[in-house]
């Protein structure tokens, strides 16, 4: 089919033939079965009592008989789904056929679709690093070419954060008003056009505020893309969308080598200023011989945009079957599980029919339908004390949510204090000594980028290892880090620095790789990790503004802060009361 032509197609059941199966003779996944199996004591789903004999369900008191309860029956669907609404405490029509299409999609299992999306929503995690890098790496120009002191330029950073605040809580919403699939691509469309704008900014005000844009629409990628890749996984590879972090030092690799062969070359000496600032007839920085740091943000601009067209005219993307539901159409939701069924070469057993009756006929159901405003009321409520209360249901839980908070907070400011501003660093910006060379401040920052990349490998090795785990590794990874960051300071000789700055991407990497969501209970997973996020975005807001008062004082001030930070939150983690190593997510 030619999808390509008309990327946001409406689909129906018809277009892909030879996918349905009956529910009686589909393949059921296999924790399925083993639950109806221990509840119910059937074998492989299946009644295997005599007639008359009383099933689990029966001496439990429950209504149902057991041939009922079969897992190849609408009444065996109704009783997972039941026990679904009973842990989710939301019981409307729209919960609980939504519960039916993941059960589907459950079914189905992971193929082809599901590992083309993984590439396509990790291009969103390498876009967020991507330019987070670019922005670092473009300061050391922007002062040069346009004047501000090297302390001053940071507030371009914070303008910035600013976008990717506002770009967070927009896509958030608007992709449960407007859709999944045109919030996913939009998103990207953005940073790709802005990105490539940012190139022929003629001002810094220009330049911040063409930044600001851009952070808008990256800041969309990480909300969105997680969002829709969890909603078309089988819930069994579940662990698929904590993996999208490998993406993360991928993004910044690519920008790092991309700088280091245009910066150098096509860059002022360091040793002049901007031409807006100087005398006629004084030597300075002129836009034309600077054009090095424009090449690569036209570069990454071109490079951002073809990850959108690989999204958008490359592979079609169906839309949510659950935003489809939440906006009443039904019948394409049921299509959009059956073209994933066509797309993995499976079957799928869903069918409108199922749905209606598990979850109620749609005219004879009022609350199959969201409203805009009850879809924005469901968005915020996550956030309500009722789903804030269960993440402090006991005091061990409490103390673990808290110091997790803890963490997100002060990495979030630590991580961008160090990073964000890690050139300057390299070219000694603002110290009392001749400014390091470009050439080798990009070398030096291409080869951090590389030896940073393992750290997420050695992290996915090490938290499954006995006596280590995810407690283990992530605390050693943050303690090493935030000492790094100290001796980072001791020296300004390049090859010193170099070998600081490497080692601390190293740890820092695996840091990151083992900070995941899995100690919150499923049912407030989002409010917890939302929350999270929520102060991880404030305090990297704040780190531009702490980097430009703090380094107006002492040029290191910035990395002391920073190795503070990092040290605040080994101390948080040392103090988990809750190791997740070996066992199942809650």
């Amino acid at each position: 089919m030619p999808y390509f032509l008309n990327p946001f197609a409406k689909h129906d059941v018809s277009e892909f033939e030879g996918v349905y199966i009956p529910l009686s003779e589909a393949h059921r996944h296999a924790s399925v079965i083993a639950k109806h199996d221990e509840k119910h004591g059937t074998t492989d789903g299946v009644v295997t009592g005599k007639p008359g004999e009383p099933s689990k369900a029966a001496e439990a008191g429950e209504e149902y008989d057991l041939a009922q309860y079969s897992a190849y029956t609408v009444e065996g669907l109704r009783a997972e789904i039941d026990a679904d609404i009973a842990a989710s405490g939301h019981d409307t029509a729209y919960d609980r056929k939504s519960k039916v299409i993941n059960k589907a999609i459950q079914d189905i299992g992971m193929g082809r679709y599901q590992w083309e999306l993984f590439v396509l929503c990790g291009f969103g995690w390498l876009a967020d690093n991507l330019w987070l890098q670019g922005l670092a790496l473009t300061l050391p120009q922007l002062t040069l070419e346009f004047g501000p002191s090297a302390t001053q330029v940071r507030y371009t950073t914070c303008a910035t954060f600013v976008g990717l605040c506002v770009g967070a809580s927009f896509w958030g919403i608007a992709s449960d008003v407007i859709g999944r699939r045109p919030a996913f691509n939009i998103s990207l469309f953005m940073a790709g056009v802005f990105g490539i704008a940012v190139g022929g900014a003629q001002s810094w005000i220009a330049t911040c505020a063409l930044f600001a844009c851009l952070g808008i629409g990256v800041g969309g990628n990480l909300p969105v893309d997680g969002a829709l890749f969890l909603e078309f996984l089988p819930h069994a590879s579940g662990g698929l969308l904590t993996m999208l972090s490998v993406w993360w030092p991928v993004g910044q690799l690519i920008a790092s080598l991309i700088a280091w062969g245009f910066i150098p070359n096509y860059s002022c000496d360091p040793t002049l200023i901007s031409c807006r600032i100087t005398e006629p007839g004084v030597p300075c920085c002129r836009s034309e011989d600077n054009m090095g740091w424009r090449y690569f943000v036209y570069t990454l601009g071109v490079f951002t945009f073809l990850m959108f067209c690989a999204r958008f005219f490359l592979f079609h993307l169906f839309e949510s079957p659950k935003y489809l539901l939440s906006r009443g159409r039904q019948s394409e939701a049921v299509a959009t599980v059956h073209g994933i069924a066509y797309r993995n070469k499976a079957k799928t057993w869903l069918t409108e029919e199922i749905l209606n009756e598990i979850g109620g006929i749609p005219e004879q159901s009022d609350d199959t339908k969201l409203s805009v405003g009850e879809i924005i009321k469901r968005f915020f409520s996550r956030f309500s004390s009722d789903r804030i209360g269960p993440l402090f249901a006991t005091r061990r839980l409490g103390l673990m949510t808290a110091l997790i908070w803890l963490c997100w907070a002060t990495i979030g400011m630590g991580y961008p204090l160090f990073n964000a501003f890690l050139p300057q660093y390299l070219a000694n910006a603002g110290k009392n000594q001749a400014p390091t060379s470009t050439a080798i401040v990009y070398r030096n920052y291409a080869i951090t980028s590389i030896v940073g990349v393992p750290g997420s490998l050695i992290a996915w090795y090490t938290v499954d290892l006995k006596y280590v785990g995810r407690k283990g590794t992530i605390s050693i990874a943050a303690l090493l880090t935030g000492i790094i960051l100290f001796l980072f300071t001791i020296s300004s000789d390049p090859n010193y620095e170099v070998a600081m700055s490497s080692l601390e991407a190293f740890f820092q990497n695996i840091m990151y790789g083992v900070f995941t969501p899995e100690v919150f209970p499923a049912p407030n997973r989002g409010t917890g990790t939302g929350i999270a996020s929520f102060f991880n975005r404030i305090c990297g807001l704040c780190a531009p503004i702490v980097a430009v008062n703090a380094g107006n004082v002492n040029p290191n001030a910035p990395v002391y802060a920073s190795g503070s930070l990092i040290l605040v939150a080994f101390l948080a983690m040392c103090c988990f009361p809750i190791e997740t190593r070996g066992k199942q997510s809650l």
